[in-house]
């Protein structure tokens, strides 16, 4: 299972989904260019030692991530989505793309994207934090897989 984050703004949500994804067995891809640097003392407090124990790709954009993954099939999670996460049904080897925490995806990636789903809120709210949402949708795309231990 990979998790892709496109252009994260905060280290300490980073650190936090590297250090899940280290617990769950995930790929992590980061789409750059990122708010902040992995020497970020914020970053490194909150990651502690399990960077070392996470798979962490990086691409210099979207289009090279795009081309190095056509193949795989990219699911973006976007509060602007129809249909709901616990009604997906998730794939082993599916990239499991999260937005800016800032601001998203760029329209142009909504266009070419597919598979959209969210996670359902109540309506006087904007987002979830993105580790949390991570967290919701990893564990769910785990279980349907059968991949947790």
């Amino acid at each position: 299972m990979h998790i892709v984050l496109y252009k994260p703004d905060i280290p300490q949500n980073t650190a936090a989904i590297i250090r899940l994804s280290a617990c769950l067995n995930l790929k992590i891809h980061l789409i750059e260019p990122c708010g902040f640097d992995l020497n970020d003392r914020r970053f490194k407090r909150v990651v502690m030692d399990y960077i070392g124990l996470s798979k962490i790709f990086k691409y210099d954009n979207f289009t090279a991530f795009f081309n190095k993954n056509k193949k795989s099939r990219i699911v973006l999670m976007t509060t602007k989505a129809k249909k709901l996460y616990h009604n997906f049904k998730f794939k082993k080897n599916d990239m499991l793309l999260f937005g800016r925490e800032s601001a998203g995806v760029p329209e142009d990636l909504h266009k070419i994207l597919k598979n959209k789903i969210k996670i359902p809120m109540n309506e006087k709210t904007r987002s979830l934090n993105v580790a949390m949402s991570v967290a919701i949708i990893a564990s769910e795309a785990l279980r349907q897989n059968n991949l947790l231990k």
